[in-house]
């Protein structure tokens, strides 16, 4: 099946360049400049994924409508938020993901390309990780602390233990489970969900973490793959053993 997107926006410029990054994938789309046409379109038809601009009235409306459709035709929610746009609200009304304005055409691929695996589980690009570690969320002087549930090269998800403040970098660091190697870099929020989960891309990794980073998951896969090795004629043996009684 096509993805489709259905924008919500009046502003020409961000229009463009939504329309130019979701051509990279293929995705297309349907423009509306009214909350009423696009809670009629939501509930009628079935889109991959909707993206509303904050700045519009009702868009809070219109992200809440679209979460209470049924799951087969819920779309994946994409907010575009100005600096005046409260980032906890955005995640309470419904929104998936936040797109930040002015928008930057570098965030756009990297935040569709995360949403598009949740259109279409099966197509992400690398294996996750799951893990439990904890994280230190850095704002200002103060370190939030947070749990790292999956982990790969690209971000990470995690479980907070209360909203985050309105801003679109993090600075972060932890230690991955089993070594001494601290992860150190910057992430940027594109999803959440109302019970505290929350999935962060890589905007920056210092190099020596990158390269920890990708030593330490590639370890894990080797051993994975093992195990599965290992496991299989265990599970043969014992089909055989039973089947000859």
């Amino acid at each position: 099946m096509a993805l489709n997107a259905l924008l919500m926006c009046r502003e020409q410029q961000s229009l463009k360049m939504l329309a130019t990054a979701l051509d990279e994938f293929e995705i297309e789309q349907e423009i509306c400049s009214s909350a009423h046409e696009t809670i009629e379109l939501i509930t009628q038809g079935r889109y991959s994924a909707l993206v509303l601009d904050f700045d519009l009235p009702s868009a809070a409306l219109v992200a809440r409508m679209a979460r209470i459709t049924p799951s087969r035709r819920r779309p994946v929610i994409f907010a575009m938020i100005g600096a005046s746009t409260a980032i906890a609200g955005t995640f309470q009304a419904g929104a998936n993901f936040v797109l930040y304005k002015p928008l930057v055409f570098e965030q756009l691929v990297r935040s569709f390309r995360a949403g598009r695996g949740f259109m279409q589980p099966d197509r992400r690009q690398s294996s996750r990780q799951k893990l439990e570690a904890l994280v230190y969320l850095q704002f200002g002087i103060a370190a939030l602390p947070a749990m790292v549930l999956d982990l790969n090269e690209q971000g990470m998800s995690l479980q907070v233990p209360e909203p985050l403040p309105p801003v679109q970098s993090v600075p972060f660091r932890f230690v991955l489970p089993g070594s001494s190697s601290m992860v150190e870099g910057t992430g940027d929020v594109i999803w959440a969900d109302d019970c505290g989960r929350m999935g962060m891309l890589f905007s920056q990794l210092a190099p020596a973490s990158r390269k920890q980073l990708q030593n330490w998951l590639g370890k894990r896969r080797s051993k994975k793959r093992s195990s599965t090795r290992t496991a299989a004629p265990a599970e043969r043996t014992h089909r055989t053993q039973s089947a000859s009684h």
